[in-house]
């Protein structure tokens, strides 16, 4: 690095961190996630304003591939603290009601984008029509459990019976729509003329699951007072950094390494020590890398030339994406009894998107799933469907106490495990 670009990096990250403060900060005033404000910022800098000029004179070329390797970390980081605090108490003890609020919820819109897929494939389609119907298909149907969570937890209602659905609805939504795009992405051949790679995906999963796992828990039953000292935090960070750099060679993103190796990390008696690491990955990670993200996303959304047609294109995106699931959500609540507005307030929860909508629609772009005006209209999509969560929860429930329980419907409480995730996200989300 020159001396040059060396400045340029530091001034430019000084400004993302001091602007994502900002903005994020005006966000939560406005009831809102943090994360809006912090996208909009990275939009804000972008070219939708000015042709870009901000951002060329902040942020020039020769600093942006820097900028999308701190991005990277930062959003393999996340993956892997969702993939810490996924919890599997949240299924387990949900029963039918979540399991087939979930389907629904991922079915229905899936099926739809699919659909609105055929309708944009002459104007934004891509070469693979089988990979962009089926990407279009799970960018319609993320919910994002993080977000979620944090809305649960400003609002007192992860220990009421709709919040521990909810929770338990977007933990299992979490774990389908990471699959089916594992699969999308298989399929897709990204791993380029070492296409054989993708077969070694299905043993390193075994081997995480049934022979890391089992070992990592045998480790620490052996040690009861096991405490996050620098060499166990260093242990941490390179199996998810290992973790990440395998599934990314393999052909699969190195976001499922990272989430992967979150999971297979043992629950019992290791509370104290997660939380710990929560608190150091956690807090850097909001405050430097995810802010990165944003702006490297931000700066690949340009709507200075929407035109009519793309405006168009943006309402079908927003029916859809709203529509399939509200409907999907809704539907299989009520066949399952809950109460009217419960169920509404479940269905406007699923349609939380958020940050982990970004992730996948940057992993879409990179693919080549979505084309560069399309992903700009889908991230406008991301937002606007976060945004709204929050104002119809209070439309269809008012502002619930945690000791409020709608009546009529009974439900499992929420483990704490939902208020460690949105307390580990909380300086990003």
């Amino acid at each position: 690095m020159t001396m040059h670009q060396t400045t340029s990096l530091l001034l430019g990250l000084a400004v993302i961190v001091i602007l994502a403060r900002v903005l994020g900060a005006l966000a939560r005033r406005l009831g809102q996630p943090p994360v809006i404000g912090e996208v909009l910022a990275g939009i804000a800098l972008g070219p939708t304003l000015f042709h870009g000029a901000i951002s060329d004179a902040l942020f020039p070329g020769s600093i942006r591939p820097l900028l999308g390797a701190l991005a990277a970390v930062g959003v393999a980081v996340f993956m892997f603290i969702v993939g810490l605090e996924w919890d599997a108490k949240l299924i387990r003890g949900s029963g039918s009601l979540a399991t087939s609020v979930s389907f629904s919820s991922i079915l229905v819109p899936f099926g739809f984008g699919m659909v609105l897929a055929l309708y944009l494939m002459d104007e934004y389609g891509t070469d693979d029509q089988t990979a962009f119907m089926l990407f279009m298909g799970i960018a319609m149907s993320i919910t994002a459990f993080p977000v979620l969570a944090r809305i649960l937890t400003d609002r007192k209602m992860t220990r009421t019976p709709l919040g521990a659905v909810a929770l338990a609805c977007a933990s299992i939504d979490d774990v389908l729509a990471w699959t089916v795009l594992a699969a999308v992405v298989a399929m897709s051949g990204s791993a380029g003329s070492d296409e054989w790679r993708i077969l070694l995906a299905i043993p390193y999963l075994l081997g995480m699951l049934f022979v890391l796992r089992p070992m990592l828990r045998r480790f620490v039953e052996r040690r009861p007072e096991l405490r996050l000292t620098p060499t166990v935090f260093a242990c941490v960070v390179a199996g998810l950094l290992l973790s990440a750099a395998v599934t990314e060679w393999v052909g699969l993103h190195y976001i499922f390494g990272a989430f992967l190796f979150g999971v297979v990390l043992p629950r019992t008696g290791t509370e104290r020590l997660r939380s710990e690491v929560h608190d150091r990955l956690g807090e850097m990670n909001g405050t430097l890398l995810l802010p990165v993200f944003f702006l490297v996303a931000g700066l690949k959304v340009d709507l200075s030339e929407l035109d009519m047609s793309g405006l168009g294109a943006l309402a079908l995106i927003l029916l859809v994406a709203v529509g399939g699931k509200f409907t999907g959500a809704y539907v299989a609540a009520r066949l399952n009894r809950m109460p009217v507005r419960q169920s509404a307030a479940l269905a406007a929860l699923m349609n939380t998107r958020g940050l982990t909508e970004l992730i996948v629609l940057n992993v879409g772009l990179q693919l080549g799933f979505l084309s560069q005006g399309l992903y700009s209209l889908m991230v406008v999509m991301a937002v606007v469907t976060t945004a709204m969560a929050g104002p119809l929860l209070t439309w269809f429930l008012g502002r619930p106490t945690d000791g409020e329980r709608p009546k009529g419907f009974e439900a499992p409480e929420a483990p704490a495990a939902a208020e460690r995730t949105a307390g580990a996200v909380r300086t990003s989300l």
